[in-house]
């Protein structure tokens, strides 16, 4: 976006930041993460990323980014993958439908998918640290399906939304759905933490061997404590959820609540954001960029990463394992019963 490189050319930064985008993978019930060799797993997500990406892959046991013949990313040897729930409007009549993404401003022509950044202290200046990559068969997750209440949802303080008035609105986020309708539609956002305990690539609850000092936004976070103390790239998504088509107000709730909710357990509040990653990067290209002062996408073309074209990412794809509806009419969620809620 135009303001945010006008806002980075004020300072010279001394470590790279990457902002990229990537097409969607995949929509389909598959979380190889949280519930591997499930198939379906519980709830429909969106993934974008490599090839690789399957209901049963172990990545502590393979080399993602050896393995990926294709990705759907900007930089052609990141083949990590990264999803998070699906949206879904809830028509008056209980049936559902699943809501379009939309590519994010200034990006390479990607279809739907996601905006990723890897970035050092802050998004202005990046800091003068030294950021460690992640290493191979590295995990993590951030939020919960099963959060369910206000609170939990604020101390989440990477997780939040944005109602677009214009494609290029920043700010103004909150920890639970927008309640009016948004012009422009809904920006989920999720931060990760960025502090490694340096010993474990995955946890039990894929959380623990992270810890979060982040502030929110891309704002400075605070220092690692001793028991996290690898400062790691601060990894983020921007989704943009296409809703304009269910803006009519007509179409909402008779008691004019917002009509969105999550693929997970059908959740209206937007308290059970939640995001997936399994590190695939090819050799040790991303230490090579965290290294680097590149910026964004000039970080590629061989300086110092490799990148692709738009329609070279959006061939990638890979064939659904799950075979059901998720984007027409639906009487119910996939994975949940008629009348869920």
């Amino acid at each position: 976006m135009k303001w945010f490189f006008l806002a980075l050319a004020l300072v010279a930064p001394s470590h790279a930041g990457l902002r990229f985008g990537c097409s969607t993978l995949s929509i389909q019930r598959l979380d190889p993460l949280v519930e591997p060799g499930n198939v379906p797993s519980a709830h429909v997500h969106q993934i974008v990323g490599g090839n690789v990406f399957n209901a049963t892959m172990d990545s502590t046991k393979m080399n993602i980014g050896d393995a990926g013949t294709c990705t759907t990313c900007f930089f052609s040897e990141d083949f990590s993958n990264y999803w998070t729930a699906v949206l879904y409007f809830k028509a008056r009549n209980g049936t559902y439908k699943r809501v379009p993404l939309y590519t994010n401003a200034d990006l390479e022509g990607e279809q739907g998918g996601m905006t990723i950044y890897y970035t050092q202290l802050d998004f202005n200046s990046n800091g003068n640290q030294k950021i460690t990559a992640f290493k191979p068969g590295f995990r993590m997750t951030v939020g919960s399906p099963t959060t369910n209440t206000k609170a939990a949802a604020v101390a989440h303080t990477g997780i939040r939304y944005t109602c677009l008035q214009t494609i290029m609105t920043r700010g103004q986020e909150t920890p639970d759905f927008p309640k009016a309708a948004c012009p422009a539609g809904i920006m989920a956002i999720h931060h990760f933490p960025a502090c490694w305990d340096g010993k474990n690539i995955d946890s039990a609850n894929h959380q623990d061997h992270m810890f979060d000092t982040g502030k929110g936004g891309f704002q400075n976070a605070g220092p690692c404590p001793s028991s996290h103390p690898i400062r790691m790239p601060q990894l983020a998504y921007e989704t943009m959820w296409d809703t304009r088509a269910f803006n009519d107000k007509s179409l909402w709730p008779t008691d004019g609540s917002q009509p969105f909710v999550w693929s997970a357990n059908a959740d209206p509040t937007g308290y059970a954001s939640h995001a997936d990653y399994i590190f695939g990067w090819k050799g040790d290209s991303l230490q090579k960029a965290m290294d680097s002062t590149c910026m964004f996408q000039a970080c590629g073309n061989g300086k110092p990463l490799k990148s692709q074209s738009a329609a070279e990412l959006n061939k990638c794809s890979i064939k659904n394992t799950v075979t059901e509806e998720t984007q027409g009419w639906l009487p119910s969620l996939p994975g949940l019963a008629v009348g869920h809620m």
